[in-house]
């Protein structure tokens, strides 16, 4: 194949790795958009709030990995496709110089095993950046088995790395991933990231800054709850300073061991997400989400709502003297509504909605749960 046809042939392959994708809530993966029936990108929204093309891709889709749910697993008849570094480094400048592509998320299936991988993705990372001159985002996978050194060299030349730990715990892996091994080969990168975070200063890093980390999950897959993996994802907030858990919905793939094994409801995605930013940004605890019985999320209210309802409902929050972090706990407020509120009143009372609105709240939907100057809102129910 030519190849931008094995560009893409393998970035078309990529659905299942959501990665800095702008959607609707900032929720979920978004789709690729084709440019000129030959790539695809993907709208993406950095930390700063800048969009760019983001270009998806793997190095190659050969893998001898036997993943359970993976549709690039060994021995699946599919069509594969591979890159050299050089080769492939030379290509995405040239999308690059064309700005058909602004930054790139580069992964890999295992050949070779892990360190052999992780060199190749390495050397790809190092001619864009030290040969061609590409001063774009990067993200960089980080491989199953990959060394410490090999970490440490990916955080000096991209703007994230990541590492998917696909299942909260090591029970659950094994029955997506019978052949990864959790801690040693998955968790333990995440530690190395953050260890070399605290003990070296970021000056050899490209620009200066080391790169923030994320991973995903493949919620469903292992019959796992969202209780185990919201503790999971808690734990890597508070101790490897994890930017971000990203959660794909579990569907079957063909030809695949887990085949018919039922899909799951994206809905569930949702939740996921907006739980974790109920712990990573608002100051909820684990304990305070509404879990079922068997440990899963109600899927018809959002986790801040249900929270909400049962907590706030009788005692409401008189917006012109709340905190921060109680501004937050109010549905319809998220972290720019409590810094515009905070900064508003330090100027005049808030008295109806109306000034609620023009601070860009979500006035309808918090009005419920909060107090204007002592006083209830007056505000139209929600139609069920």
């Amino acid at each position: 194949m030519e190849p931008i046809d094995r560009l893409k042939l393998l970035s078309g392959q990529m659905d299942l790795e959501p990665a800095e994708e702008q959607c609707q809530a900032n929720i979920g993966a978004s789709k690729p958009t084709q440019i000129d029936k030959e790539l695809f990108v993907h709208p993406a929204q950095m930390p700063g709030g800048k969009q760019i093309l983001l270009l998806k891709t793997l190095l190659t889709s050969a893998c001898e990995k036997d993943c359970f749910y993976c549709p690039f697993r060994a021995g699946r008849d599919f069509r594969r496709a591979t890159f050299k570094p050089e080769e492939f480094a030379n290509l995405f400048a040239s999308l690059a110089q064309k700005r058909a592509a602004e930054g790139i998320f580069l992964s890999s299936g295992v050949a070779g095993g892990g360190v052999r991988t992780q060199d190749r993705l390495l050397d790809t990372a190092d001619i864009l950046r030290n040969k061609l001159g590409f001063r774009g985002y990067i993200h960089l996978k980080i491989m199953p088995g990959a060394e410490k050194a090999q970490v440490e060299r990916a955080m000096q030349l991209a703007n994230r790395v990541s590492i998917n730990l696909e299942a909260p715990n090591t029970a659950r892996l094994s029955r997506l991933a019978p052949h990864k091994m959790f801690m040693e080969e998955l968790l333990q990168p995440l530690r190395w990231v953050e260890q070399i975070r605290r003990e070296k200063l970021p000056d050899q890093a490209w620009n200066g800054r080391w790169p923030s980390t994320v991973t995903q999950f493949v919620a469903g897959g292992a019959d796992e709850s969202d209780l185990e993996l919201l503790t999971t994802t808690a734990w890597l907030h508070n101790n490897v300073n994890l930017k971000r858990a990203y959660f794909s919905a579990f569907h079957p793939i063909p030809d695949t061991p887990l085949e018919n094994k039922p899909a799951v409801d994206p809905l569930r995605e949702l939740r996921l997400y907006q739980a974790s930013f109920l712990l990573r940004d608002y100051g909820f605890d684990l304990e305070e989400l509404a879990f079922t019985q068997d440990g899963n999320l109600p899927l018809p209210s959002d986790p801040k709502l249900a929270w909400a309802q049962i907590n706030l409902r009788e005692k409401p929050v008189e917006v012109n003297k709340a905190g921060r972090h109680e501004l937050l706990r109010i549905p319809g407020i998220g972290l720019k509504g409590a810094e515009a509120i905070l900064q508003a009143r330090r100027q005049t009372k808030l008295r109806d909605l109306s000034a609620l609105k023009k601070l860009g709240i979500l006035a309808e939907r918090a009005a419920p749960y909060l107090l204007l100057d002592g006083h209830q809102p007056v505000y139209q129910l929600a139609l069920l």
